[in-house]
């Protein structure tokens, strides 16, 4: 089976034409950009705004309960429902996929929002506020910095997410890899559905290692290590004796006698 998987993988005919990997991956990773791109815009500001006011906690609970929702099932409910209301057939199929899975991508989007935002330090931003900051500056210049890395954790999340869940959507009849793992399963062509599953995981630990070295780029150190934000002064070596050699913290009386 390994063999036949390795086969298949290094078969020039899977590597050219609009069916043949390359291709394949910019579909997935088209549409999967466009899905995170959409529920950011909305989860990450309403996060912001929830932990910003402390107002509409329940936003968050909500979102987080959409996460029991069965993906395929809710694929089916929505393109069912809103497939013969749309008379373009790409974008029937496309829509009720995308709307699904941005769903899907909101609830990591917008808990690491809120839990960024909620948890700075309450002394952050009573310094900030006597220091004449309006409530909006506060929030750009103190609390989004300080919540940088739980909102890029989040978004790692939901991307992560929605590559590996965009799969599901081939049975809609859109484009990725995921056509690899239903083709092959139609046809009971099990190499094909093997290397589809391992070019999906490829490809999401690409995409995961892009975002950890981007926020390792975009994070402050001192907010991910607090040991590299401000180094202590290398501390000398502390003297035991004075100039003329006496012990420091010597009595007076006890050099005198030794002087005696």
């Amino acid at each position: 089976m390994i063999a036949s998987v390795i086969d298949w993988l290094t078969d020039p005919a899977h590597w050219s034409g609009t069916d043949g990997i390359p291709s394949r991956i910019v579909e997935h990773l088209w549409a999967s950009l466009l899905v995170v791109a959409i529920a950011a815009a909305i989860a990450i500001p309403l996060g912001v705004w929830v932990g910003h006011t402390g107002r509409g906690k329940w936003l968050v609970s909500a979102a987080n309960a959409l996460r029991a929702i069965p993906s395929l099932g809710l694929l089916f409910a929505v393109a069912l429902w809103l497939g013969p209301r749309i008379s373009n057939a790409d974008i029937a199929f496309l829509l009720p996929a995308v709307i699904v899975l941005v769903i899907l991508a909101i609830p990591p989007l917008l808990s690491g929002a809120y839990a960024g935002v909620e948890a700075v330090d309450p002394a952050a931003r009573d310094a900030a506020r006597g220091m004449g900051m309006s409530p909006m500056r506060v929030l750009r210049e103190v609390e989004l910095p300080c919540a940088l890395p739980l909102i890029l954790s989040g978004l790692r999340s939901a991307t992560l997410q929605v590559v590996a869940t965009w799969t599901i959507a081939a049975v809609l009849g859109v484009g990725g890899l995921g056509r690899y793992l239903l083709d092959g399963l139609a046809s009971a062509d099990y190499p094909q559905t093997a290397a589809g599953a391992l070019l999906v995981a490829a490809l999401a630990v690409l995409v995961d290692l892009v975002l950890a070295g981007v926020e390792r780029g975009a994070v402050s150190p001192g907010l991910t290590d607090p040991t590299r934000a401000g180094k202590k002064p290398r501390r000398e070596p502390v003297a035991t004796t004075d100039p003329a050699g006496a012990p420091i913290g010597a009595s007076a009386s006890t050099q005198g006698r030794e002087a005696s």
